[in-house]
């Protein structure tokens, strides 16, 4: 029987390592490709920061495949990052919103171009060493995406994203193992990378200030605004309001009798909205571009589980789909911070439902 071919993304890290080493050992013919997606500044020697996508990165997925006997490619995708990812982040920030540039590359890179060019190539899958699990329901007819077996590093939230026809062509191998299983697995089979740390910063911000890499990409000066409380009364100068996020209290630089919280930003007016935890209180959003997997967009109101952030605890609500690709998804009870740029995703017990991005709160 001929042997399915796959293509797995290798970022240089243990898991999508190790995914394709399992892949290997399941039988697959397996080809291992690294994206190359933004060219790294360069920085003084001995100073590391923990991201991906750079050359020392690029050169372990080399030696691991290496070491696996698979082929070993660079796939040059930096103009669709830089549409679709850098200058998405960029103009998001200066709109006010909060965005998350792993799901937009998520989105329009691992899982779309790249499956395109692995299906151009011939190829019969993907794959990545995203925590999660793609199953088959054969009573619906639909590729599901279900939590990973280990909780503490599902990645279920950021692939809310994928479509039928994605999941469709996707193996996701770690979904059953845990973490330290996976770092004894790359540990027997002699992967270079076994103890790496993981990457948590974003690729193309290389001193972990947000405000600084916007102002170098776009080449302007962000104006101050001004602080305001929730009746608009002035409280004094900001950075303008692409320097704070949704919930942040620490270096406001703002002298205030007690503790106030970013609860609102306005791009019209520069307005940077503080007030207390109480006052940063939400019932519920309106999400855009959302993308259904469980079922197709929903025709009635319906009850599910939903989470704001990616590490956050689920939580109660009821949504109901509107015209736009837009859903209404009010609380149960209450929560705090939410913020415009975020994504919500909603599940059905391990079960994701569906997704989008959050537009505004109320």
């Amino acid at each position: 029987m001929k042997k399915k071919k796959v293509m797995v993304g290798m970022s240089g890290g243990v898991d999508s390592s190790v995914a394709a080493a399992l892949l290997l050992d399941q039988g697959y013919e397996v080809y291992g490709v690294t994206l190359k997606l933004w060219d790294e500044p360069v920085v003084c020697e001995g100073i590391r920061t923990r991201t991906c996508c750079s050359l020392e990165d690029v050169e372990d997925a080399r030696a691991v495949a290496f070491k696996l006997g698979i082929p070993f490619y660079v796939l040059n995708m930096k103009q669709l990052f830089e549409e679709k990812v850098v200058s998405y982040f960029a103009d998001s920030y200066l709109a006010g919103e909060t965005p998350n540039p792993c799901i937009a590359c998520n989105q329009y890179v691992k899982f779309q171009a790249m499956l395109d060019k692995a299906m151009a190539l011939g190829m019969d899958y993907i794959a990545t060493g995203h925590y999660a699990r793609v199953i088959y329901d054969e009573k619906t007819g639909r590729y599901n995406l279900k939590k990973a077996a280990d909780l503490s590093k599902d990645q279920s939230y950021v692939l809310y994203m994928l479509t039928q026809g994605q999941l469709e062509r996707l193996l996701l191998p770690l979904g059953d193992y845990t973490k330290a299983e996976i770092r004894e697995i790359a540990m027997q089979k002699g992967l270079v990378n076994a103890r790496k740390p993981d990457s948590q910063d974003i690729c193309f911000v290389r001193n972990g200030s947000y405000i600084d890499f916007i102002k170098e990409y776009k080449g302007i000066d962000i104006p101050e605004g001004t602080f305001v409380d929730k009746l608009g009364n002035k409280l004094g100068k900001s950075k303008g309001i692409a320097s704070y996020t949704i919930g942040q209290r620490k270096g406001l630089g703002i002298n205030l009798p007690e503790p106030r919280y970013v609860i609102g930003k306005d791009p019209v007016t520069n307005t940077v909205t503080l007030g207390t935890r109480e006052e940063g209180m939400v019932s519920g959003l309106i999400a855009r571009d959302m993308n259904y997997i469980l079922y197709d967009k929903p025709d009635s109101e319906m009850k599910t589980m939903a989470k704001t952030r990616y590490s956050q605890k689920e939580f109660p609500v009821k949504f109901t789909a509107v015209d736009d690709n837009k859903a209404r998804i009010v609380f149960d009870t209450p929560q705090p911070f939410i913020a415009p740029g975020q994504s919500v995703v909603l599940y059905e017990g391990d079960l994701v439902a569906g997704g989008g991005i959050i537009s505004e709160t109320f």
